[in-house]
């Protein structure tokens, strides 16, 4: 059972914003927990779910913790994908293999207001412009080889050219030479998280997810979707295992521990998901009440590992990538 929290850090009770050293103390927590990774939600819509900016986060919290994965929310109206690739790239190198992106196929109804499109785009539109941007940035991300970089000062080298993918895309909204002027990432590329899947959005996370949240429903209706994911995939050429499906649940701190992990258990068993993405807000309670109740007895039924299998995302995910697995 693969386990995310994802850090609603405005919806901590009784003060308005949360300072650094508490969000610190949260995930270091988390760490402790043997959870998998923290997905740090984002928005540039009014007031925004976090005081700070995701990947600013990010960045700033992989210099406090040594294995715990982090996902940053960032939207493909607000960035350029060449900026977001860079962004990206170079946090999964400050964090030695931790970081992946998360990208919503929703479009917020009021960001592309403060982005020079108050009319925003169809729907037709946002999903073709955020396919060609996945796209974008997965090439960038793979643009060097991982010896392609010789800084071969007395030589006058900085690359090996042979080892250079240029992108030189040109497509219905974008224009993208590549390539990154940063070393290729230490898991191979950062993990990419996709949410807000509807029908037609299937196929592009079938492609090129490596995880995909998807909201709780009904036991037949989970399976449905999961077991379509997968086919998905496999239709499109990948290993099934290499798109891993993780359920939204919210996690109240009074709800019964053994229900929780009953209700955990009876979904994975039924293989309606690879895990779950736990909905917390930023109260040390609501962690520690799932960490001391619900994780054992997950560990007693045998469904969450001890410790993490390594020191990269993709390894606590069991996903192929560069580094341990």
């Amino acid at each position: 059972m693969h386990l995310a929290i994802s850090l609603n850090i405005a919806a901590a009770k009784g003060q308005a914003v949360l300072d650094f050293g508490e969000i610190k103390t949260f995930v270091r927590a988390a760490e402790a927990a043997g959870i998998d990774m923290v997905v740090i939600s984002d928005s540039v819509e009014g007031l925004s779910c976090s005081p700070f900016e995701a990947t600013t986060l990010l960045a700033a919290l992989a210099t406090v913790t040594d294995k715990i994965g982090f996902v940053a929310s960032a939207s493909t109206v607000a960035h350029q994908p060449y900026n977001l690739a860079r962004r990206f790239a170079s946090l999964d190198i400050i964090s030695h293999g931790r970081s992946g992106w998360h990208a919503t196929m929703v479009q917020g109804s009021r960001e592309a207001a403060n982005f020079s499109r108050p009319e925003g785009f169809s729907d037709a539109d946002f999903r073709r412009r955020a396919e060609e941007y996945i796209g974008i940035v997965q090439g960038l991300w793979q643009g060097w080889d991982a010896d392609a970089l010789l800084f071969d000062k007395t030589g006058g080298r900085f690359h090996d050219p042979e080892k250079m993918d240029l992108l030189d895309h040109r497509g219905e909204f974008f224009s993208v030479r590549g390539p990154l002027n940063v070393a290729r990432s230490p898991q191979d590329t950062p993990v990419l998280v996709l949410s807000g899947l509807s029908e037609p959005d299937l196929d592009i996370a079938a492609r090129t997810a490596d995880v995909i949240l998807l909201e709780s429903g009904s036991a037949e209706r989970a399976k449905i979707r999961f077991d379509e994911l997968k086919r998905r995939a496999t239709a499109a050429g990948r290993d099934p295992d290499a798109v891993k499906v993780l359920t939204n649940i919210s996690f109240a701190p009074d709800d019964g521990a053994a229900a929780t992990a009953d209700k955990l258990e009876t979904q994975l068993r039924a293989k309606s998901c690879d895990g779950f993405n736990i909905r917390l807000p930023a109260q040390h309670s609501a962690l520690d009440d799932f960490a001391d109740r619900v994780l054992p007895e997950l560990r007693q039924s045998g469904l969450v590992r001890e410790g993490y299998r390594g020191t990269t995302l993709r390894a606590h995910l069991g996903l192929a990538g560069g580094g341990d697995r």
